[in-house]
């Protein structure tokens, strides 16, 4: 095979799909929490960046102006805090109801 052709039994399988192990917000011990002042599309008000969607592994990071984050799914493991490249994501504690 040439450096040209594609083989054809390599290819993605899978995709995220927000909610495969049900809902999972009550899982983490912190949840993310965005800073508008310092979140790209939402300083700027057009779709730019979106690195925290990219890199979320739950697929829980909504795409949109405001940026969302669906706690009922997030499991809070910081990857997107991690990745902005702004730190307009950082992680607080998770406060339970008593």
């Amino acid at each position: 095979m040439s450096g040209t052709e594609k083989d054809r039994f390599i290819h993605a399988h899978s995709k995220v799909c927000k909610g495969e192990a049900g809902k999972t917000g009550d899982w983490r011990s912190s949840r993310p929490q965005i800073d508008p002042s310092k979140c790209t599309p939402m300083k700027n008000q057009r779709p730019s960046c979106f690195i925290c969607w990219l890199y979320c592994p739950d697929g829980v990071v909504k795409r949109s102006i405001p940026v969302e984050i669906d706690l009922d799914y997030c499991k809070g493991c910081g990857i997107c805090a991690e990745e902005c490249p702004t730190k307009a994501i950082t992680m607080v504690e998770e406060k339970k109801d008593a």
